[in-house]
């Protein structure tokens, strides 16, 4: 499965985003897609988790009520995952990644349990 990013950007603190994740040519419903961010010099860390058709959404408790993860498996065009970011804070600043699982979300979407991965997208919050 081919997970493409894309809507990363240099904002200000406050501002908002809305990354995208879409796998051309492939299905994810089968699939769980999970949000990571990382800096240089840490480790890639978990953001936040969805299911393929259930919906069922997960988040780490740093971005609760500011970031919402969202799928549009329509098919009206390829599927596409959604990131909204809001009230952004300069500790958001990182390379965003999706990836995608066969296991559920609430196995507790580790990095390592993680089948396929995109190429991650860079966002920048500062003044």
């Amino acid at each position: 499965v081919q997970l493409v990013e894309s809507g990363g950007d240099l904002v200000h603190p406050g501002g908002s985003l809305r990354l995208s994740c879409a796998a051309p040519k492939y299905t994810l419903e089968d699939y769980a897609v999970a949000w990571f961010r990382q800096v240089p010099g840490k480790e890639r860390e978990r953001v936040s988790c969805i299911s393929g058709t259930a919906g069922q959404t997960f988040y780490v408790e740093a971005v609760k009520g500011r970031f919402t993860v969202s799928s549009d498996l329509t098919k009206s065009t390829e599927d596409t995952i959604y990131l909204q970011m809001t009230n952004l804070r300069e500790d958001d600043t990182a390379r965003y990644f999706c990836a995608a699982t066969e296991l559920s979300c609430t196995f507790g979407f580790q990095a390592a349990d993680m089948d396929f991965w995109g190429n991650g997208t860079q966002v920048t919050v500062s003044s």
